[in-house]
């Protein structure tokens, strides 16, 4: 029987995993929970079970040739991917230090203050009523988050005291564990430092400057690279976050670091998540350097020898598409998309959601219609391509109360 790859996860960030399995003529499966993700219909196989059941998935799949197994974009089954992944023998196992400090931001506080990046106010308890007491000691403002969730999902940004405690059982509500973390708010600019180690040396380095959208959530509207960045700070970016990969355990394959640069040019590393990054990185990755990312990961999970070699350098912006609405709504109309990816600046687009299709507010990452890509020959030419392909684009959501 021909050996399968086990991707954990079939939602909108892994369907590229599925395309590039179909490409090698590799068969697939599929671990969700949910049986409507836009993943299942390119596998092979599908199994409808958490991702973070490994034992369950083991059990499944006992007696099976088991190619590699992999993931991207989601830290809720980093635990599996080492467990399985050391379970089934396969080529690279991935690191467990590496799950357990993308799963928990307290573990990842910690690795940072032990290789000297710089840290800031933190503290981290089940126990919300202690948390609540040793918050108020920060000042303000602060960021509550579920220590073991990604996405976005339970985060909030808490501006007055009276907040704070609706804030920790929200964050709560979201974290498997039940753990909360509560940290200063850091001011300065928000970055991503994305990574892709080969045999301890990196192979790949792409810094991007981040666009949080206005509000409490902290939600991230999309991402423009090459950062606009000093050469020397940039270097000291991708040197701490290779410093934070081999301490970590993780001396092949992908990272993504959180940072903000102050006002004072200290370099925070705010959390990491040991994997690709989300919001569709691999697209705006081939669009900046020509690099196939996808490629590579699934290269190195089966045991083939991979490279990223950069074959090209162009500006490039990444746009999250979606729902302008604060409720749900009906995805009432898309333009053509043959005739938008046809525009000469536009890269990549790709849309999850059909007309017709209840959509929901975008209060988390998850919720996301899909993602567009332009690129530009400079940085400043992006705003112009972006706006050209969104007004092309022109989707519309009507109220779903309203829709008859």
């Amino acid at each position: 029987m021909t050996p399968v790859l086990v991707v954990l996860g079939a939602g909108e960030e892994q369907v590229v995993l599925y395309q590039e399995a179909r490409r090698r003529g590799m068969p697939t499966v599929a671990v969700d929970m949910r049986s409507d993700r836009p993943g299942i219909p390119l596998a092979d196989e599908f199994l409808s079970m958490s991702t973070t059941d490994h034992e369950g998935i083991a059990a499944a799949l006992a007696g099976r040739a088991v190619a590699g197994v992999v993931s991207t974009a989601a830290d809720t089954c980093l635990a599996s991917w080492h467990r399985l992944s050391a379970h089934f023998g396969t080529p690279w196992v991935y690191p467990e230090r590496a799950a357990e400090v993308s799963m928990d931001k307290s573990a990842f506080h910690a690795l940072a203050a032990s290789v000297g990046v710089p840290t800031y106010r933190w503290a981290q308890s089940e126990d919300l009523a202690r948390l609540s007491e040793v918050a108020r000691g920060f000042g303000g403002p602060l960021v509550v988050k579920p220590t073991d969730a990604s996405g976005c999902r339970g985060v909030l940004r808490v501006d007055s005291p009276s907040e704070l405690d609706a804030a920790l059982r929200n964050a709560a509500g979201h974290s498997p564990s039940n753990q909360v973390i509560v940290e200063e708010l850091l001011s300065g600019q928000d970055y991503t430092v994305n990574v892709f180690l080969r045999n301890g040396n990196m192979a790949l380095a792409l810094v991007t400057e981040k666009d949080i959208l206005p509000g409490p959530r902290f939600l991230i509207g999309g991402h423009t690279a090459p950062a606009d960045l000093d050469p020397g700070v940039e270097s000291a970016l991708i040197a701490d976050a290779h410093t934070l990969c081999l301490a970590m355990g993780l001396t092949d394959g992908p990272a993504n670091f959180d940072v903000i640069i102050a006002a004072d040019g200290t370099r925070y590393f705010l959390e990491v998540g040991a994997r690709m990054s989300g919001n569709g990185f691999p697209r705006l990755a081939h669009a900046v350097a020509g690099v196939d990312c996808v490629r590579a990961l699934v290269d190195l999970t089966v045991g083939v020898p991979f490279t990223l070699r950069a074959v090209h350098a162009r500006y490039a912006r990444l746009q999250v598409l979606a729902s302008p609405l604060p409720v749900p709504g009906e995805l009432a109309s898309i333009g053509d998309l043959a005739a938008v990816r046809a525009m000469p600046q536009v890269s990549e687009v790709d849309v999850f959601a059909r007309p017709g299709d209840i959509v929901q507010p975008f209060t988390e990452a998850g919720r996301k219609l899909g993602w567009l890509v332009v690129t530009a020959d400079t940085h400043d030419g992006l705003p112009a391509a972006l706006a050209s392909a969104v007004a092309a684009l022109d989707i519309r959501v009507a109220p779903a109360e309203v829709v008859v």
